[in-house]
């Protein structure tokens, strides 16, 4: 008689499988600057700011959950729909911005790989940055590269999730203190870096590439619950990861005047504190962030720039992983020439990126309520009311950068 396979695996198995692209999402979201960002408005306002986490994770929710219905719906990639229902110009516009906006946060995610073990081990940070630029590239060798970047990210993002826990555990913040910052509130000084977390936790680009982590999945219409439930989950672990590293830096930093010029120094500054453990705790959990986001943020621009010029979105094609290692060395080369990149430029990349989201945001909620759509994929009332929110948040954050980076 044959031994009845083991449930607890099995079950694990398939849980681990169903939340692949949502983790992925998630992964390549929470880069450097988020965490840099994160770690700023913690250190500088404290708690107050936490209500713009639940924000984003709303309406980030919203999005993801449009797209990855796109993707279960159609028969091709989003990219070509847009060709086929909207034109090629149109198409070209979207794919592009997004490329390009994938590339302007390349060499922030490079060089906060390389910094986190280049201060580990008071090593060359030029040395970190060709080692993680070439395992970057190494990876697209493997023929089951989606496999790879799946288990990778869901890796990367265990590790960050246990390294910010463990901080904040020590840390012991104070519980009413956190409570008080679910109250929306907009300290003075506090408007463009609430623009800049807003950009770099509401990401129009991540969701937008959830329809092709879907159909690189193999998700069927029949299985939208669970797709649906796997989006989710990914964005709340997003949105989990956030808020531990501000209430980290909320805890530390602000409550001991501590100034952050960078995000490395919020492990610096638990070090008195808590030993050289904890700070090495925290740049692994930095390189996590910033490599995760090297191989995800990458794989997003190869792709969709693949889609646009050649209508190829397989992650298996010669050409997608031509155009994911263009990103790749976008990144290496701009982080040889920069080194490590000031704050304020990471900031300005958060807030540059605002300015050409709007309109994936707009086509994502035009798709999401075709006629073509499945009845039962289709947009709900509370998924378009969502999403008029995001576009009109996102219409006004842009206004705001046009006019702070432009004309102030």
């Amino acid at each position: 008689m044959p031994t009845p396979p083991k449930k607890e695996g099995s079950k694990l198995n398939r849980y681990l499988k169903k939340i692949g692209p949502g983790i992925i999402t998630a992964a390549l979201v929470f880069g450097p600057g988020s965490l840099t960002i994160n770690t700023k408005l913690g250190a500088s306002f404290g708690y107050s700011l936490l209500w713009v986490l639940i924000l984003t994770v709303i309406l980030m929710t919203a999005f993801t959950n449009m797209s990855a219905r796109i993707g279960l719906d159609s028969s091709v990639s989003f990219i070509e729909r847009i060709k086929n229902e909207l034109g090629k110009p149109l198409a070209f516009m979207v794919g592009i911005g997004i490329f390009l906006t994938t590339a302007s946060f390349q060499a922030g995610n490079t060089v906060g790989a390389a910094v986190a073990f280049s201060e580990l081990f008071s090593t060359s940070l030029i040395l970190w940055i060709i080692l993680f630029t070439s395992a970057a590239i190494f990876l697209l060798f493997f023929k089951s590269f989606y496999k790879i970047l799946e288990k990778l990210m869901i890796g990367l993002v265990a590790l960050m999730l246990l390294s910010f826990l463990l901080t904040i555990i020590m840390a012991a913040p104070d519980i009413s203190e956190i409570l008080k910052g679910f109250i929306p509130s907009v300290p003075k000084g506090s408007e463009y870096l609430i623009i800049t977390l807003t950009a770099s936790s509401f990401s129009i680009v991540g969701a937008f590439y959830q329809s092709y982590l879907v159909r690189e999945k193999g998700w069927k219409r029949t299985e939208v619950k669970d797709c649906m439930r796997e989006s989710r989950n990914g964005i709340i672990v997003l949105g989990l990861l956030s808020t531990l590293v501000m209430l980290c830096a909320s805890a530390v930093l602000h409550q001991n005047n501590i100034e952050v010029r960078s995000a490395s120094d919020l492990g610096m500054a638990l070090e008195p504190l808590f030993g050289p453990f904890t700070s090495s705790v925290f740049m692994i959990g930095f390189f996590a962030a910033s490599f995760s986001s090297m191989v995800g943020n990458a794989t997003i621009g190869g792709v969709i720039l693949a889609d646009t010029f050649f209508s190829e979105s397989n992650l298996s094609s010669f050409k997608v992983r031509l155009m994911i290692i263009l990103v790749v060395l976008i990144g290496a080369v701009v982080a040889y020439i920069f080194g490590a990149l000031p704050l304020e430029l990471i900031i300005f990349a958060q807030g540059i990126t605002i300015m050409i989201v709007p309109l994936a945001a707009v086509i994502i909620l035009i798709f999401a309520n075709s006629k073509k759509m499945s009845l039962e994929l289709r947009n709900s009332k509370y998924s378009n009311f969502m999403g008029a929110l995001g576009i009109l948040v996102l219409l006004l954050m842009s206004a705001y950068s046009i006019d702070y980076l432009f004309f102030r």
